[in-house]
């Protein structure tokens, strides 16, 4: 068939009544539409487009994006640096059980918000959690933006799904002084100092667990965090640094649960400086897997009637416990362990809306003091004129 004459590329009308594209790129060598068009005049427009593109120095070949979303995010999770072993296997996890069997097979260049918006929607139409379809959207959104930014594999990223990166999970609950302590004396002796360690010196769960009695100066009240276990799937425990820079820290222990600390030291760890400080009865350490069984968990949460309290939560605890003390974002981000200001900000919010509603309740029962005062004020005129009265009668 008869192709169209244009000042760039050309536009020839295929048997099937379709219309196919090619045109010169800057090396000289043809290139061809990925697609075809069923009308001309869009056919003209993608043409007028790539000539766009290549004026503008923003024309990418799309013979580069021909690597299908699979292969090249296997790379990216391989090669990416600074990725912990945890989320390595984590990035794995999610790549080949909610991405690779729907876009794994699908070139670069052929990924646009349509197709990916199709994809999130057949997640969570197939019952995968909003919480789990987000983090999908990050790792996929993540990936595409390096074969943007820095291989320069696509112009633009095809993941511009408003509010899919977004998990909205419900909120966590935390314990009072009072139910925190009261925990701790539900545990074993053997947990006691688990619990309240955990919770009062605000540490993650692989912090805690990885903490070795050179890491607790029970006399001066400090504990270094320096390392952290992790759990990888088939590799079992691994030790490592903590998550982020900011992990490595050393933090005060209130003196109120010292002397726990130091029992539990004199009760249940070694004198050797590499003895694990919280382990299980045979000395080893505790999986997070089989926590609640060994310590009873479930047990003591019940009896505290806080059924649905997860361990972590006792972080979670502890953070909103220092953010009431009014310590500063960057007091509470050293406490807690973050490189950025957003978690401690989130707590120090809490705490806000907890302030202003003692506020609040101070100025209702000052409001209230003074209608009072006011009406006692009011009433006492009334009393004398009365008195007065009644002194004239008597007269």
């Amino acid at each position: 068939m008869a192709a169209g004459r244009r000042r760039f590329g050309s536009v020839r009308k295929r048997e099937s009544g379709r219309y196919q594209v090619r045109y010169p790129g800057p090396d000289g060598r043809q290139r061809s539409a990925p697609d075809t068009f069923a009308r001309k005049t869009d056919a003209d427009r993608y043409l007028t487009m790539i000539e766009a593109q290549m004026m503008r120095g923003e024309w990418i070949d799309p013979e580069r994006a021909k690597v299908t979303l699979g292969d090249y995010a296997d790379r990216w999770i391989t090669q990416r640096p600074g990725l912990r072993p945890r989320t390595v296997a984590l990035y794995r996890w999610t790549l080949g059980k909610h991405i690779a069997p729907y876009l794994g097979g699908v070139d670069l260049g052929r990924l646009d918000t349509a197709l990916i918006r199709e994809w999130r929607a057949n997640l969570l139409g197939n019952g995968v959690s909003v919480s789990m379809a987000a983090k999908a959207y990050r790792l996929l959104r993540a990936v595409l933006t390096t074969a943007v930014n820095e291989d320069e594999l696509l112009r633009k990223n095809p993941c511009r799904i408003p509010g899919a990166d977004q998990e909205k999970p419900a909120e966590r609950p935390t314990l009072s002084m009072g139910q925190a302590l009261k925990l701790a004396e539900l545990m074993e002796d053997r947990y006691r100092a688990l619990v309240l360690v955990t919770t009062f010196a605000c540490l993650r769960w692989g912090e805690v667990s990885a903490l070795q009695r050179q890491d607790v100066d029970a006399d001066s009240g400090l504990i270094r965090v320096r390392q952290t276990y992790t759990e990888i799937r088939g590799a079992g425990l691994v030790l490592g640094p903590p998550k982020s820079r900011a992990g490595l820290r050393t933090v005060s222990v209130p003196a109120a649960i010292l002397p726990a600390l130091r029992t539990h030291l004199a009760a249940y760890v070694d004198d050797d400086p590499t003895a694990l400080v919280f382990t299980g009865p045979n000395g080893r350490p505790i999986w997070r897997g089989n926590l609640n069984q060994l310590i009873g968990w479930s047990a003591a949460v019940g009896k505290l009637g806080v059924p649905g309290l997860h361990f972590h939560d006792l972080r979670h605890t502890g953070n909103t416990l220092a953010a009431r003390t009014g310590a500063s974002t960057r007091e509470l981000m050293a406490r807690m362990g973050h490189d950025s200001p957003q978690a401690a900000m989130i707590y120090q919010h809490a705490t806000a809306e907890a302030d202003r509603a003692i506020a609040q309740a101070v100025s209702d029962a000052v409001k209230a003091e003074r209608r009072k005062a006011k009406k006692a004020a009011a009433s006492k005129p009334e009393k004398k004129a009365k008195d007065k009265e009644a002194g004239k009668n008597r007269a």
